[in-house]
């Protein structure tokens, strides 16, 4: 696993999650309804846990499976993009079925944190 990608991506994940969350704070919050500025916040909000999750994955000890680690971090970009990304959208466009991806991206999360759990657990029984 190459982790010189996977820290750009956390990096500029972590800018835009910033920037983000900075457009939600001064520009959105006026004027989306209140429920949509929470989808907003809540794609915010697991943007930056994965992100912090990504970078996890770039600095993890050698010793762990980096193949699995790799899958991981592909889980958790795949994750950003459709469950953060879908909640950006549903709330800047109100198109409630964008809410159907919102879930695709939650397994995907779920998915890379079982990697993460199965590579430290077989990472010992060696």
């Amino acid at each position: 696993m190459n982790k010189e990608p996977i820290i750009l991506v956390s990096a500029l994940s972590g800018f835009l999650a910033v920037a983000l969350g900075a457009f939600g704070a001064h520009g959105l919050k006026d004027i989306l309804e209140p429920n949509l500025y929470t989808v907003y916040q809540t794609g915010v909000e697991y943007q930056f846990y994965h992100t912090l999750a990504l970078l996890f994955i770039a600095v993890a000890p050698t010793r762990f499976c980096e193949k699995r680690l790799g899958w991981a971090a592909i889980a958790f970009i795949v994750g950003m993009l459709l469950f953060s990304g879908s909640l950006y959208l549903l709330a800047l466009t109100g198109i409630r079925a964008l809410g159907v991806i919102t879930p695709i991206g939650g397994v995907a999360f779920l998915c890379g944190w079982l990697l993460i759990a199965y590579t430290a657990y077989y990472s010992n029984r060696r």
